[in-house]
């Protein structure tokens, strides 16, 4: 019985046809007694999966107890890359399996298997993932998607009472990643590096174009045009991060998608207490990846990606010139981010005003950052502030320590406002679409997680439907909203390393 009559699993995909260097044939080690954690109906049904997913077939195939009719062996892809600033040569995909490719009405969509036991690349590890994590990236993935993040999707989780050590024994987990491609930074790096396989580098620059950005194949120089697109898309990536508060963790170059898809969800964090340095990867000892390096280490990363293909674009000064557009691209993109946040347009009128908004962002982060402001629930509580005189704004004025200094900013705010003759219940609307009243702090996740492992799932699919409309007040149940609320004094506790 294969996945389902339509769409149809085409053999291995995208990498199996460039030939054996790329990707090595393994079959999954499957999950013992498997049992459904959770799924995502909003996915299944966009790909066309929606009955299928809810049969025991689907729960053989996802645990890797059987492989997809006509699919063929499934695939452990090789890749290199730099972690943590460091070359760490040859890496690879060592607990993820590629199923195969689907047609679906999203287009072609290759599935992975995240756990699903050891591979040529596991570098001495089990190739199993925990629980733990599990439900941190299927939760993680789902949720960025409803807020408009470029993401790698997750259809589904399967856990099963396999033991697996860790920091502590924990039980396995397998999640279902679902993306167009899961091509890395890394893939390049490693056929120009480690494998120095200048032909095998060119197979696949040329077969990605051919794919993924078709537009550019009549291109006079198509790698360096190849590198300025995955610039673009990914300055456009990391504004969005930054305008969540969303810290990845772990942005090494292997952990970065060609595609400016985020992707591989370790150690991620959405800020609570608005700190330009927070650090959430426990194992960052520097704080290489805090939330304000960032968009410098994205920089960095194109950089080793521009060395990857630079075999093949052979001018260092196209090279360079192909990375530059991503400074004045993030740039527009960030302050367009802030703008919306703020409730801020750029109309004729306000044209002069608008000149400052940069100074007046960088204010408010100041202010934010001083006394650590929460920064969801700031930006949510932001959109009921008056511009009336006299108006009551203690709901926002209470978030900051220092009253007297958000008050001076808030006086510029409003002057700001009314230079483009802002109306306040049209410009709150336009404010709650960008500004989440729900996002996955770890205080919640880690909720989940501990009732998971008494084998209650409910509060893993509880947050997993209320993710998926991050930006609705969701009043219909009243319980909802200490979902939206301050995170406990032990939050401040949790910490999260790349084990999670």
């Amino acid at each position: 019985m294969s996945i389902q009559p339509s769409p149809a699993w085409r053999p291995q995909g995208f990498l199996a046809a460039l030939g054996p260097d790329f990707a090595t044939a393994v079959a999954a080690q499957p999950l013992p007694q498997p049992h459904w954690v959770a799924q995502s109906p909003q996915l299944a049904a966009d790909l066309g999966l929606a009955d299928w997913l809810r049969t025991d077939d689907a729960l053989a195939l996802l645990s890797g107890q059987r492989a997809p009719a006509g699919a063929g062996p499934s695939l452990a892809s090789v890749y290199s890359g730099h972690q943590f600033g460091v070359w760490a040569g040859q890496l690879g995909d060592g607990r993820a399996l590629l199923l195969g490719e689907i047609d679906t009405p999203l287009g072609p969509m290759e599935v992975q298997l995240k756990g699903a036991g050891s591979t040529p690349y596991s570098r001495r590890g089990d190739g199993r993932a925990v629980l733990r994590s599990s439900i941190r990236e299927f939760l993680c993935s789902e949720a960025m998607h409803a807020l408009g993040v470029p993401t790698t999707r997750a259809l589904a989780l399967v856990g099963s009472p396999l033991p697996v050590q860790r920091e502590t024994l924990e039980t396995a987990a397998v999640v279902t990643r679902v993306a167009p491609s899961f091509l890395r930074f890394g893939h390049f790096e490693h056929f120009a590096h480690t494998a120095a396989d200048i032909h095998a580098l060119k197979t696949l620059a040329d077969a990605s174009i051919a794919r993924y950005f078709p537009a550019l194949q009549g291109s006079a120089q198509p790698y360096a045009a190849l590198l300025q697109e995955v610039a673009l898309r990914t300055a456009r990536l990391l504004a969005q991060w930054q305008a969540l508060g969303f810290c990845h963790g772990v942005m090494n170059t292997d952990n970065m998608s060609l595609l400016g898809l985020s992707i591989d969800y370790g150690p991620f964090g959405f800020l609570d207490a608005f700190d330009p340095g927070h650090i959430c990867n426990h194992s960052d000892h520097q704080g290489r990846y805090a939330w304000a390096r960032q968009p410098n280490v994205a920089f960095w990363n194109l950089h080793a990606l521009a060395q990857g293909l630079m075999p093949l674009i052979e001018d260092s000064d196209a090279a360079l010139a192909a990375l530059e557009p991503y400074k004045a691209a993030y740039a527009q993109a960030m302050l367009d981010a802030w703008r919306a946040k703020l409730g801020l347009r750029r109309l004729p009128e306000a044209a002069p005003a608008a000149d400052g908004d940069q100074a007046l962002v960088d204010t408010l982060l100041q202010r934010m950052a001083a006394g650590g402001t929460d920064f969801s629930i700031f930006f949510r509580r932001l959109g009921q502030f008056s511009t009336a005189p006299g108006a009551d704004n203690s709901a926002v004025r209470d978030l900051f320590i220092d009253r007297e200094a958000f008050d001076a900013w808030a006086q510029r705010y409003s002057a700001r406002l009314q230079a483009e003759s802002s109306v306040d219940a049209e410009r709150r609307l336009r404010m709650d679409r960008v500004n989440p009243k729900f996002v996955l702090r770890n205080h919640l996740a880690e909720t989940a997680i501990g009732q998971a492992r008494q084998r209650d799932f409910s509060e893993v699919q509880r947050l997993h439907r209320l993710l998926q409309r991050p930006f609705d007040e969701q009043a219909e149940d009243p319980a909802n909203e200490a979902y939206a609320g301050f995170p406990p004094a032990w939050a401040r506790q949790l910490e999260i390393s790349c084990s999670s």
